[in-house]
């Protein structure tokens, strides 16, 4: 897109939203120039991206597929006394996998990597140094900005990938193994198979607290020790923030950032407030996005704005886990924890994919009241 056109669309951020709005104009648009402007040199990040088959539908499965690096018959979930096997599939993106499926697929003259965009307008990004790209119309995929409007608790993790010696034996995805010590608010440990011999743990907390705790390493080293799997080799290591949203001024908030600014992923609150995914969302808005017909900056505003609000008014017994869980004393979160655990699996399947029914409702309720 040459600088200063005013057709197609620009979007800042290279993250999970803005990629997948990308490839969706790639696929089904192709009549539509777009350019996505990301800061660093990789899109994607570094994180790896864990779901339910079931949390999207069919064609927002189509749109992922290509990411897919790993797949499972389905899940674990471990409190002391009490573990279960869930049988919904899942599936996994290994960090890399988004950036390398955005170079192959896309034309190089359809994004910039190492670029800094310092604004987003409806119609423009102002890149650091004053170039200004301008199109028809803008949108702000960058990440979470300004929160202080809404009521969050806060998942952190660090989450390391370890090489083995030996085969692990985990034979799909551990989700929660909350037989940790609960120190500080609701902790578990996650567990992924990436191969026989290696593994990535992450060591999650769910509390008022927005940045990993310094003891998050030590803990890690003494669960791979606790499990008996010496460790050859740690190949990568993140830390991760998730905020989970439970209450607040969310009109505000979609207002921080630019009033008439169309927004996607955390940036537009796109967010599951109970599990902190982000990919059911971003896939839904890539295909809204391509649906579109009209692509000036206020009509992809007013689109988004319209999901963003959507969204929020239909998830408030989401939210209601997580005020839930704040409204519980730190030591207690992990009861109320695995009563969702043990709830009907098929209702575990529908709260991740957002598709709770009246019944499901009042029996979230229920639990949630201790019942």
């Amino acid at each position: 897109m040459v600088r200063g056109r005013r057709d197609g669309i620009v979007i800042a951020g290279g993250g999970l939203a803005g990629c997948l709005a990308a490839m969706a104009l790639a696929r089904f648009r192709p009549d539509v120039p777009f350019l996505i402007v990301e800061e660093g040199e990789r899109f994607g990040g570094e994180r790896y991206r864990l779901f339910a088959d079931a949390d999207l539908d069919d064609d927002q499965r189509d749109l992922v597929s290509p990411l897919v690096s790993e797949r499972w018959a389905g899940f674990y979930l471990a409190f002391p006394g009490y573990s279960r096997k869930l049988r919904d599939e899942m599936s996994g993106i290994a960090a890399g996998e988004l950036h390398a499926e955005m170079v192959a697929s896309l034309d190089p003259k359809h994004y910039r990597l190492g670029t800094k965009v310092v604004a987003v307008r409806d119609d423009a990004l102002v890149l650091d140094g004053g170039e200004t790209i301008k199109a028809e119309g803008a949108i702000d995929a960058r990440g979470a900005a300004n929160l202080s409007t809404l009521e969050l608790l806060y998942e952190t993790s660090v989450e390391r990938e370890y090489r083995l010696p030996a085969p692990h034996r985990v034979d799909r995805p551990v989700l929660i193994d909350a037989n940790v010590d609960q120190a500080g608010g609701l902790r578990f440990m996650r567990c992924v198979p990436l191969a026989e011999d290696r593994l990535l743990v992450a060591d999650v907390a769910i509390s008022e607290r927005a940045q990993a705790d310094e003891q998050a390493g030590a803990r890690l080293e003494d669960y791979m020790a606790a499990r008996g799997w010496r460790t050859e080799a740690v190949t990568a290591e993140r830390s991760i923030v998730r905020p989970l949203p439970m209450g607040g001024d969310f009109s505000a908030f979609w207002r921080l950032g630019g009033a008439r600014v169309a927004k996607l992923g955390l940036r537009g609150g796109f967010v599951h407030p109970a599990t902190g995914a982000t990919i059911a969302d971003a896939a839904r808005n890539a295909l809204l996005l391509a649906d579109q017909k009209d692509f000036s900056g206020a009509a992809l505003h007013d689109l988004f704005a319209a999901e963003a609000r959507r969204l929020w008014s239909k998830r408030d017994h989401l939210r209601a886990i997580t005020a839930a869980l704040a409204a519980e004393a730190p030591e207690q979160r992990r009861s109320l924890a695995e009563s969702l655990a043990r709830l009907d699996p098929g209702l575990i399947a529908r709260l991740r994919a957002d598709r709770l029914g009246l019944l499901d409702r009042r029996r979230l309720q229920k639990t949630l009241k201790g019942g």
